[in-house]
């Protein structure tokens, strides 16, 4: 099994952003703990902070890929050509998010990408990740 991780903006600075929302460790370090957690998948890892590199990555991992898990970061509210992505692949995209952002302000309770995503995760910390690699799992 092939999935690829892709990360949106702001999500390179965790460890050192807003540590009380986000902890204090980078995704890196998560990321090397969840390919030793599961050595049968092959674990690819993207981030980017800009939109259109984001859509280029989800085109990408149309072919090739058996899953995409997306924390869309801040796009999740504002990007249709991001949900336009999703909705142009067969690839399944779980959406991820480390905090509960139904207990965040409430811009953040509308994601315009959940509806073509597989399924979404909030409030795990950086535990969503691993959820979701183990929904693909299931």
């Amino acid at each position: 099994m092939k999935i690829i991780i892709i990360n949106g903006p702001n999500l390179n600075l965790l460890g050192s952003r807003e540590t009380n929302v986000y902890g204090n460790q980078s995704f890196e370090d998560y990321f090397t703990s969840l390919e030793q957690k599961f050595p049968e998948i092959s674990l690819l890892y993207y981030q980017s902070n800009i939109e259109g590199e984001i859509i280029e990555k989800i085109h990408e991992a149309r072919t090739g890929f058996d899953g995409i898990i997306l924390n869309a970061g801040g796009y999740t509210h504002t990007s249709v050509a991001i949900r336009d992505a999703i909705s142009s692949i067969c690839t399944p995209v779980i959406e991820v998010h480390i905090s509960n952002v139904f207990a965040r302000e409430e811009f953040r309770h509308i994601s315009l990408i959940a509806a073509k995503c597989k399924g979404s995760i909030s409030g795990f910390g950086m535990d969503s990740y691993r959820l979701a690699i183990q929904s693909f799992l299931s």
